[in-house]
């Protein structure tokens, strides 16, 4: 505890000296603020539990304090080396969406954007304040303004354009109260906070039989994971998740040594076809 607090404390002084309030740090100013760390000579497992100290501040910070940004997502410390958190199984990705009870609006609205996330990889912050006009179900496209102010087109399937149909048409008609612009709307007909989410993606994972915890985030990055998995272009899924370094991409996804083994056996020129040299196998 002494030492995380001392993590705190350090990057509260930074931020007094860089004249920036905490609730207004950006990803770029984090980033900038662990390269000082490692300039300054901290090792590997110091600035790793720097960076988990400040993952802990900004969790809370959203829950308690409201804070809308949180600068530590998609941050990764590289020279720590990998944290990722561990995609789900498909199956496991089954049972969560199967978990909400479809046979109240609620419950419909909740399988919609399980489904919703899970077939584009949205950030939790875009899916809850997602705008309606953005959405094309017919064609299978959101309009998705990001971080950085950057807007990128993300498709999503038929599975979840179905639920959509039946969101909108079922139970958004009666949650819109108040004439709102988002799409996902609670009782009170105002867009659900990522707190909000955030409660109902554990609660779903407890009852789904999902024994780790479950987060917006893991289930982004089990998107990611199983299209890289069923291969898909690396370049393509940077634009889907939104990402402004593709090196941000390969930390997010995980290719197993099996697909791995597949993509040389299919694509490799003598993978499945030895050639010889003078009679002997080259």
């Amino acid at each position: 505890m002494k030492a995380y607090r001392a993590d705190l404390e350090r990057f509260g002084w930074w931020i007094e000296k860089a004249r920036l309030a905490p609730g207004k740090v950006g990803r770029e100013d984090l980033s900038r603020y662990m390269k000082e760390l490692k300039v300054r000579g901290l090792s590997s497992r110091s600035t790793a539990r720097a960076l988990s100290a400040l993952r802990g501040f900004y969790g809370f910070a959203g829950v308690h304090l409201e804070y809308r940004n949180d600068p530590t997502a998609d941050l990764v410390n590289p020279k720590a080396g990998l944290s990722l958190p561990k995609a789900l199984s498909e199956k496991e990705v089954e049972a969560l969406l199967q978990a909400p009870d479809c046979a109240t609006p609620l419950g419909l609205r909740d399988r919609t954007m399980l489904e919703l996330m899970y077939a584009s990889g949205l950030r939790v912050s875009e899916i809850v304040l997602l705008p309606r006009d953005r959405v094309d179900v017919a064609e299978g496209i959101l309009r998705v303004t990001g971080k950085g102010n950057r807007e990128r087109l993300v498709p999503f399937g038929k599975s979840a354009g179905k639920w959509l149909t039946r969101y909108v048409s079922e139970v958004r008609p009666a949650l819109d109260t108040r004439g709102s612009e988002h799409l996902f709307l609670t009782p009170r007909g105002r867009p659900m906070t990522r707190q909000r989410f955030w409660q109902l993606i554990e609660g779903y994972g407890r009852r789904a039989g999902i024994r780790s915890r479950l987060t917006p985030h893991r289930l982004r990055h089990s998107f990611a994971t199983h299209l890289l998995e069923h291969g898909a272009d690396l370049r393509a899924l940077q634009m889907m998740l939104g990402h402004a370094d593709i090196s941000t991409t390969q930390i997010y996804t995980r290719v197993s040594s099996s697909r791995l083994r597949r993509v040389y056996d299919e694509f490799h020129p003598r993978a499945r076809r030895r050639g010889t040299m003078g009679g002997r196998t080259e």
